[in-house]
């Protein structure tokens, strides 16, 4: 891919920020406490999308009714929020957000601003616009999140750029008219529908040119 853009819009779990040890710990924590296995999680997709909507689909009605999704969700955040070892930046996500001037990028992402903060952190890295899990009524792959993220910048969604690792988020993607560019950190290039898909990254060079961004992104 080469081509202009006005806005990149970066996921941050698997795309920026490589948290898989964190999460995998703590979301086995939250299902050891609820009585889930492991092979409950396997029935499901669970990456790259809202915990609300995982929960969901882990816990039966009568366990969310009364109060029982806030307290779950309450958990499951208490718990990723507490435990960030191992949360580092992916290979080229510090660079190329070095790379892009005020305003013309944003991170959106699926999880909690308060969670998100706290990643972003940990990874070395820092978000001016961010939106969060908190800012949305219904997250990927419906392309609110997106849209919200295009509208903050200002930009037009068609002249956007989203850079994803997951499938949910670059269905989110292409329903908000985007272009985008999959990194292969989570999934293999198969399950990947974009217009780019690299290995990382690193792979990605943005340049500030007159009316915008000229994005490429390389192959291996």
């Amino acid at each position: 891919m080469d081509t202009a853009a006005d806005a990149l819009l970066f996921d941050m779990d698997g795309t920026l920020v490589d948290s898989t040890p964190a999460v995998v710990r703590c979301w086995l924590a939250w299902a050891a406490e609820y009585g889930l296995t492991p092979a409950d999680f396997a029935r499901i997709a669970t990456h790259g999308r809202p915990a609300v909507e995982i929960i969901g689909d882990l816990l039966p009605p009568e366990r969310l009714a009364g109060g029982g999704l806030d307290a779950a969700l309450r958990r499951i955040e208490e718990l990723e929020v507490a435990d960030t070892e191992g949360t580092v930046a992916l290979p080229g996500a510090a660079e190329l957000l070095e790379s892009l001037p005020a305003g013309s990028w944003a991170v959106v992402t699926s999880a909690t601003r308060r969670l998100a903060e706290v990643r972003l952190k940990a990874a070395g890295l820092s978000a001016p616009v961010l939106v969060t899990a908190d800012d949305v009524v219904r997250g990927k792959p419906d392309p609110e999140p997106f849209l919200l993220g295009a509208r903050m910048l200002d930009a037009d969604p068609a002249s956007c750029v989203v850079l994803e690792d997951a499938p949910a988020g670059l269905a989110a993607a292409r329903a908000a008219g985007m272009r985008s560019i999959a990194v292969t950190t989570t999934h293999p290039a198969s399950d990947l529908a974009a217009d780019a898909v690299v290995e990382g990254l690193d792979r990605v060079r943005a340049a500030v040119v007159p009316g915008g961004l000229r994005v490429r992104a390389e192959a291996a």
